[in-house]
């Protein structure tokens, strides 16, 4: 085993003008930090839509309502550290701010620690969520590594991952702002309900005529459902990988990475014909968890040469020439399309909506050089969103891997 005087306290990447500053510090948290005491604590029933001040809780969203009692305010010692209690959220606030509610750790640090330093470094060293319990007993006790605060290289650092976090800011304000761009535009590109013409349409289909108002079913030409699967059917790895209902969403395309691969035995593929599929379908999912069933309903498509499973609940849906397929997707999409699809599903503990349903559910359609234009209008919104959300999980990993290399890591427990 490895000498730890040999392997000095330092991170593999460190700014030039610090290279020679020495090994950093080691100490627990708790003797890093106060806690302060909000004046009051507002609970949810005054959270308001607007005001003032925000209101900073445990929820996953940064600020969750406003106010304008000033009496609940924390004004001094900002910027200050928020640890969601429950749900280990973490928060960094440089403005007047009021508690809501409870379950919240407000940090303060001592002077041999910066704010913004640490919390890049508990971004880092998170807190694990076990259940529905309080984990700042948890936070206290993590070793916080950090070289001298007068040496300034802390808030070099910080700054440094500071100005990524604006950058991956921008963006996401940006992508959100293009996929509110696209939700407007879907509202006015189909009609709305009772309506039978959308409030836009291309020019050189505005003297096309009414939609024609059809059954989902007139469009199918095929389709495969999924068949039960037993814990005996799976195995470790195989050629057989199975589409689960969570890799389809509303997104154009099946998203196989959303969670574990599964893999079923060639056995189970040889007599489950039925329930394979290949590209020249498109997937859905007519079964979900509640509430609410997020899933159910969405259409996806897939490219490449390889056939997968349908999971049960799972459909590979195969259409004729009456309808695009794009097209199809984009109003699976549709706020008009996704309330048809609360309003036919049954079930308590899992939503379904039946097969006969589904089929015979009206669907608005025009012609087919108009279902052309519009599928390829948002279809080319959808590469630009896709385009752009690559490029925001790539700030996020970049950002990961830098933390990784400016803070040391200490040898495992």
């Amino acid at each position: 085993m490895t000498d730890e005087k040999s392997s000095p306290l330092v991170p593999t990447l460190r700014f030039p003008e610090f290279r020679e500053a020495g090994e950093w510090k080691i100490e627990k948290l708790s003797n890093l930090i106060s806690i302060v005491t909000p004046p009051k604590k507002l609970p949810t029933s005054f959270y308001q839509a607007e005001g003032l001040y925000p209101i900073i809780d445990q929820s996953q969203n940064y600020i969750c309502g406003w106010t304008n009692d000033e009496e609940a305010l924390i004004t001094e010692n900002l910027p200050l550290i928020i640890f969601g209690d429950h749900t280990c959220a973490l928060k960094i606030v440089n403005i007047p701010f009021a508690q809501g509610a409870d379950g919240i750790k407000i940090i303060k640090t001592k002077n041999q620690i910066e704010t913004n330093y640490l919390y890049q470094y508990l971004l880092l060293n998170s807190v694990v969520i076990e259940q529905y319990k309080r984990h700042f007993s948890i936070l206290k006790e993590k070793i916080v590594i950090f070289p001298k605060r007068e040496s300034t290289e802390q808030q070099k650092i910080a700054a440094c991952l500071s100005s990524l976090d604006e950058l991956i800011t921008a963006h996401s304000k940006k992508l959100d702002a293009l996929k509110k761009h696209k939700k407007g535009l879907m509202q006015q590109l189909f009609p709305a309900e009772g309506q039978t013409v959308p409030t836009l349409r291309f020019p050189e289909f505005r003297e096309a005529g009414e939609w024609e108002v059809v059954k989902i079913g007139d469009f199918v030409e095929s389709y495969r459902g999924g068949a039960p699967l037993t814990p005996s059917d799976f195995v470790s790895y195989s050629d057989y990988e199975v589409i689960p209902k969570k890799a389809i969403d509303e997104g154009m395309y099946l998203n196989m990475s959303i969670e574990k691969p599964t893999y079923c035995k060639g056995s189970f593929y040889n007599k489950n014909l039925q329930s394979v599929v290949d590209s020249t379908y498109l997937i859905t999912t007519l079964r979900d968890l509640v509430p609410s069933g997020p899933n159910i309903g969405y259409i996806v498509k897939y490219e490449g040469e390889r056939k997968y499973i349908l999971a049960q609940g799972v459909y590979g849906i195969k259409l004729n020439k009456k309808i695009i397929s794009d097209f199809l997707i984009q109003f699976s999409k549709t706020d008009k399309y996704r309330k048809m699809m609360q309003s036919v599903m049954v079930g308590t503990t899992q939503v379904h909506i039946r097969n006969s349903v589904y089929f015979n559910l009206p669907i608005s359609v025009p012609t087919l050089p108009e279902q052309q234009k519009i599928a390829a209008c948002l279809s080319s919104l959808d590469e630009f969103i896709t385009a752009h959300s690559k490029k925001l999980d790539a700030l996020k990993k970049h950002k990961k891997g830098l933390m990784q290399q400016l803070f040391p890591v200490v040898g495992e427990d």
